[in-house]
């Protein structure tokens, strides 16, 4: 009996950024998250600043253009 694989889309579709994690979700349904601590300008910013964020790379990554912050879904990945 063959077993399905499943497909792993690892680009980010939402991002949340709280006082103190930052928490992705993935195109296939997973969601990581890392301590704020991680990130010095994301935990200085404003919690606008924070909540301005966008997608670049189509979804390889998430910027700021608040703080000049870029951070890629790879390097959360490997940090997991």
């Amino acid at each position: 009996m063959p077993i399905s694989a499943i497909a792993r889309d690892p680009t980010a579709v939402e991002v949340t950024v709280t006082d103190d994690r930052l928490v992705v979700v993935l195109a296939d349904g997973r969601e990581i998250a890392a301590p704020l601590v991680w990130f010095p300008r994301l935990i200085e910013a404003s919690a606008e600043a924070r909540g301005n964020w966008r997608l670049i790379g189509r979804g390889q990554g998430i910027h700021w253009p608040d703080i000049d912050e870029d951070v890629s879904v790879a390097s959360l990945l490997k940090a997991s």
